[in-house]
């Protein structure tokens, strides 16, 4: 907002979105002071409020409510974040080739492909869903540390395991879809 006349501005360019939701840089987050902030921001810039305002301040507020939805949906999940952080450490973006040499890794992930590839069972589905959480939750917990010991190349090969575990679960939720 202008400090004189109070009017929306646009928001900036390329924001860091850490900064923008008032959180540390760190791949560990207070998930409640995100929701917070991410609450607080919307109730200010919310494009209803804007409704009687100038056709320019009505886009604006469209403009950062988007990006305050990008940031908080970024910062919230874990894969986003690293890749995020990533990304401001000038580290190339994550590819799921980054784990490709780790063949007991890609066994395992081609064994639950194979499993959700069979006919729909209803036990077999939660068994998968179970493994994928306990899986994502590990390796969420290892890239953590990797961030910490400020071992990036490790939080890359990490983050990109974590990748083939979201395509899993995206599988996954595709598969539990009554059809």
């Amino acid at each position: 907002f202008c400090p004189g006349c109070r009017a929306l501005q646009p928001p900036a360019p390329r924001p860091d979105l850490f900064r923008l939701m008032d959180c540390d840089r760190s791949f560990r987050i207070d998930e409640r002071q995100l929701q917070r902030r991410f609450r607080s921001l919307q109730r200010a810039v919310h494009p209803d409020r804007f409704g009687q305002r100038p056709p320019k301040e009505q886009y604006y507020s469209e403009q950062h409510s988007s990006l305050i939805n990008k940031a908080y949906q970024t910062l919230l999940n874990p894969l986003s974040r690293g890749v995020y952080l990533l990304e401001l450490s000038g580290v190339e973006p994550v590819q799921e080739t980054d784990c490709d040499a780790d063949s007991a890794f890609l066994t395992e992930i081609m064994e639950i492909n194979e499993k959700l590839a069979e006919p729909k069972n209803e036990d077999n589905l939660e068994e998968i869903e179970t493994l994928i959480k306990v899986k994502q939750e590990e390796l969420t917990r290892e890239v953590a540390a990797a961030f910490e010991r400020d071992d990036l190349q490790e939080a890359k090969k990490l983050l990109a395991k974590m990748k083939y575990f979201a395509n899993l679960e995206d599988k996954l939720k595709a598969k539990k879809v009554p059809s």
